[in-house]
């Protein structure tokens, strides 16, 4: 039986302004095993940035709490949080002269000590991550000289460095070919086989996500459910994805059809 690394008890999420609240979701319990990789989906504007900006304490909640091997996530420190949860994003990194060994030996920032020196223990971290996703050919390279599948890839590995039990990631796939795609879902579905992590990413790429996927979170305007993708075929979840007739969900076949 997996433990769970990371959940919600009856989270709220949305905006706070000065006269009220808009609320985009409500009393979400939502559970992040430990070895499982979780696909989050649902249309554009549904709200998927600002769930997973709230589960990584970026945005507070409206209601409930997050917590992460039961401390609440809101109330820990910068240091601390960074010890148990590593977040990827889809902005473009800063300028730099970075290799990609020194990008991925970032994630060992929680544990250097105040000069930034790298232990032989970071190190090592460094280098295992590097060759969990596959990179290690690409060390002295700079980060701006490599394709964007392959940044991907490093970002991934700057997280792993940072070797904390859960790992999310904002849209990894968006500015990549199909090859670039099946690879890193192939890498990250291998990396909680064989690190034991939890891996939540969201995707618009959801065919491949049911696929690949242990467990899917699905946004919907009437709710947000969470189980295995199969549940989800069964139960015709997949249908109300998106609000048009055009677009349907073909069950025998597993993936979204035009009609």
């Amino acid at each position: 039986m997996s433990s769970t690394i990371l959940c919600t008890s009856n989270l709220s999420i949305g905006y706070k302004t000065k006269n009220n609240n808009t609320v985009i979701a409500q009393n979400l319990n939502l559970n992040f095993n430990e070895g499982k990789l979780i696909a989050l989906i649902g249309a554009n504007g549904i709200g998927k940035s600002t769930l997973l900006k709230t589960l990584t304490g970026i945005q507070k909640p409206l209601a409930g709490k997050v917590t992460i091997n039961g401390a609440n996530i809101h109330k820990m420190n910068p240091a601390l949080l960074a010890l148990n949860l590593s977040v990827v994003l889809t902005e473009k990194l800063p300028p730099s002269n970075l290799t990609v060994f020194e990008l991925v030996a970032l994630g060992r920032q929680p544990y250097t000590n105040w000069i930034g020196k790298l232990s032989p223990t970071d190190i090592a971290k460094v280098n295992e991550a590097m060759e969990l996703s596959q990179i290690t050919h690409l060390a002295n390279k700079k980060h701006y000289e490599i394709s964007d599948g392959q940044l991907q890839k490093v970002l991934v590995a700057r997280a792993l460095a940072q070797d904390s039990p859960i790992i999310i990631l904002d849209e990894p796939t968006t500015h990549l070919d199909l090859l670039h795609k099946v690879a890193l879902f192939k890498l990250l579905k291998k990396l909680t086989q064989e690190t034991n992590k939890c891996i939540l990413f969201s995707t618009h790429d959801i065919d491949m996500a049911i696929q690949l996927s242990d467990e899917m979170i699905l946004m919907t305007p009437e709710k947000i459910s969470q189980d295995i993708p199969c549940n989800f075929i069964q139960d015709g979840s997949f249908n109300r994805l998106f609000q048009d007739e055009n677009i349907v969900f073909d069950s025998q076949k597993g993936k979204f059809i035009i009609s």
